[in-house]
C-alpha cells in the first residue's frame, strides 16, 4: 500500500510577484517569508537574506540596514 499525503497548502497556480520590486517570487517564498496573506513584501532581489528571515519579506520593520539606502550591502561595494 502506498500513502500519499496532501499539502494543505496547493499551488495558488499565480504568477507571484514581490510588492517592492516586481520580481517573481514562487508560491512558497510567499506562503513561509511573506505576510498573512502570503504575499511577499521584499524578495532576494531587492534585500538581503538576514532582513527578508527576521520579517521585511512580510512587510514588517526590521533593525538590519536596507542594503537600497546603505551603501555596501547585500553584496556590493559602497560607490565613493
Amino acid at each position: 500500500m502506498v500513502r500519499v499525503t496532501v499539502a494543505p497548502w496547493p499551488s495558488t497556480g499565480t504568477d507571484s510577484r514581490c510588492q517592492h520590486c516586481d520580481s517573481h517570487v514562487t508560491d512558497r517564498f510567499a506562503r513561509v517569508f511573506g505576510d498573512d496573506r502570503d504575499r511577499a513584501h521584499r524578495c532576494p532581489e531587492c534585500d538581503s537574506y538576514r532582513r527578508l528571515t527576521r520579517g521585511s519579506a512580510a512587510g514588517k520593520d526590521v533593525d538590519i540596514p536596507d542594503p537600497e539606502t546603505s551603501p555596501g550591502r547585500h553584496g556590493g561595494e559602497a560607490d565613493v
